[in-house]
């Protein structure tokens, strides 16, 4: 049941004035449920509770968090088809992607679970002492990573589930020991409420601390701001805006004490379309290419928005097709009224460019809030002297690049800004005599594809979801993948420790039988 209150801890509250209310995309009306904003002294409650439950949450071990998250997985699904009908009716996306984005949610938590339970990811390192060395004993020394603390994750508007309340940031925080406050989304703060209330039961069926989990409601940005600046929080995830990233990450810097912002943000997410491969597969390439841009309304972080070529009969067979093909698929609805005017302001912005060539443009009629898909093309010499080109237009629109020649393209590539991925279209023997152009782009990416397209994520440990900035705020991390939990963590080293007195996972004879570094050795024996 939807309340629209607020999750302190485990319990309900609504005692602001402001409230708001999501709206049906598909529809073109706003939703019944009124959401009441979290007010100053409910954030201030939430942040506590979390930071006295980080007392004892960040002692748990893995097999106990991995019971929490396997627990969490499990309420989700007993939601049953009440959550999907509330998805779809706030987000505008079909049936079929919310029961996908369901399972991917419910798998990740499962995955972290896995993950955490035998507690190798913790990275023990142990050094004993040597007290006879010479010309100086050596101390015994070890570490593991631990827990940051209270972790700020901000819901994603176009990931109501996977990247939002019981998404990956919330996964990774509570799998590494932190407990998590969540900025629900406003476009979907009814999915929001009844994961969060998936959270708050799987907590108390396994005994987990009151504050372990909050779910705060917002319609503007009062209660984020406030939420990153709380003393008590210790670490904030983002998936979003570079606007509304970077604002997140000035004011984390300007705090008394600095925290850490994870933000994934903007992305055009380049493909290199190398002349060989469109001599030979232009047509197959453009059909490719004209369902991956208008995918899901072009709502993915990973949308294809530049396509880089050289000019020749390849490129341009290429770029006839698309053209051709994109029109002819029907298009979709967007997340919001809100959104769908962001992409229309975006797209007429950038096809009023001088100099550029609109290919492309879906005439006919559409319904409200149903995204029109667009292709535009320019030389390199503009691109290059253009920077309003360069931008981010979320929603199904891309921008052909016709560069002179490799040198130019690969210069084109150099003054492109950091991107979550790369994708390279080639024949095999032509991307082996391009090792500069590959370098160049694997520089400014953090995916890096060959033949393929870039829109899909695979949940695995070998995912890169993060890149150069601003595609993140740090492009050592990912967000995806159980990688995603080192976010949420700091080495924490002890020196000259008692034995009885350290954690399981440093004492000498190794109780939980994990890997360790030991003098230099991976073991899972005891020393």
């Amino acid at each position: 049941m939807i309340t629209g209150k607020n999750y302190i801890g485990n319990q309900l509250s609504a005692i602001g004035a402001k409230t708001y209310k999501t709206f049906n995309s598909q529809l073109n009306i706003e939703n019944e449920h009124v959401f009441t904003e979290a007010t100053a002294n409910e954030i201030n409650i939430a942040a506590s509770l979390a930071a006295s439950a980080f007392k004892t949450y960040s002692k748990k071990s893995g097999k106990d968090k991995a019971v929490f998250l396997r627990a969490i997985a499990d309420e989700i699904e007993a939601l049953g088809e009440a959550l999907i009908t509330t998805y779809t009716s706030e987000s505008g996306l079909p049936a079929g992607r919310a029961m996908g984005e369901r399972g991917r949610t419910i798998g990740q938590l499962g995955a972290f679970a896995s993950h955490i339970e035998n507690g190798s990811w913790v990275e023990a390192r142990i050094d004993t002492a040597q007290p006879d060395r010479q010309p100086l004993p050596k101390v015994d020394l070890r570490k593991m990573n631990v827990a940051l603390g209270p972790v700020v994750v901000f819901g994603a508007s176009n990931f109501p589930l996977a990247f939002s309340t019981a998404g990956g940031d919330t996964a990774a925080a509570l799998a590494a020991g932190c407990p998590v406050i969540v900025k629900s989304h406003p476009m979907h703060a009814g999915t929001g409420e009844m994961v969060a209330s998936a959270i708050i039961k799987a907590a108390e069926k396994t005994g987990m601390p009151n504050g372990v989990f909050s779910n705060l409601n917002s319609s503007g940005i009062e209660v984020g701001q406030t939420l990153v600046q709380h003393p008590a929080v210790k670490a904030v995830g983002f998936t979003g805006s570079i606007r509304g990233g970077r604002a997140l990450f000035d004011f984390a810097a300007k705090r008394p004490e600095p925290i850490p912002v994870f933000a994934e943000m903007g992305s055009i997410n380049p493909v290199v379309l190398l002349p060989e491969a469109l001599n030979t597969k232009a047509v197959h390439w453009a059909k490719t290419y004209a369902g991956s841009i208008t995918l899901g309304a072009g709502q993915f972080c990973t949308n294809p928005g530049l396509l880089i070529g050289i000019k020749g009969e390849g490129l341009a067979n290429f770029a006839s097709t698309l053209a051709e093909e994109i029109v002819k698929i029907e298009p979709s609805c967007m997340l919001h009224p809100a959104i769908i005017g962001a992409y229309d302001s975006g797209k007429a912005r950038a096809l009023e460019q001088t100099e550029l060539n609109v290919l492309a443009d879906y005439g006919l009629e559409a319904r409200s809030n149903y995204a029109k898909q667009a292709v535009s093309m320019v030389s390199g010499k503009t691109f290059l002297e253009n920077p309003v080109l360069h931008n981010e237009v979320f929603g199904p629109f891309s921008l052909i690049v016709e560069c002179e020649n490799e040198l130019q393209l690969e210069e084109v590539i150099h003054k492109l800004e950091g991107q979550l991925t790369g994708t390279i279209i080639a024949e095999e023997t032509e991307l082996t005599h391009s090792s500069n152009i590959v370098s160049a782009l694997q520089n400014r990416v953090g995916r890096i594809i060959f033949n393929g397209v870039p829109t899909g994520v695979e949940v695995c440990p070998s995912m890169q979801h993060g890149g150069p900035y601003p595609a993140s705020t740090d492009s050592r991390f990912t967000a995806v993948g159980v990688d995603a939990i080192k976010r949420w963590v700091r080495p924490f080293s002890f020196q000259a420790w008692p034995n009885e007195l350290l954690p399981d996972e440093l004492k000498n004879e190794n109780p939980l039988g994990i890997s360790r570094l030991v003098d230099g050795t991976h073991t899972d024996q005891g020393i």
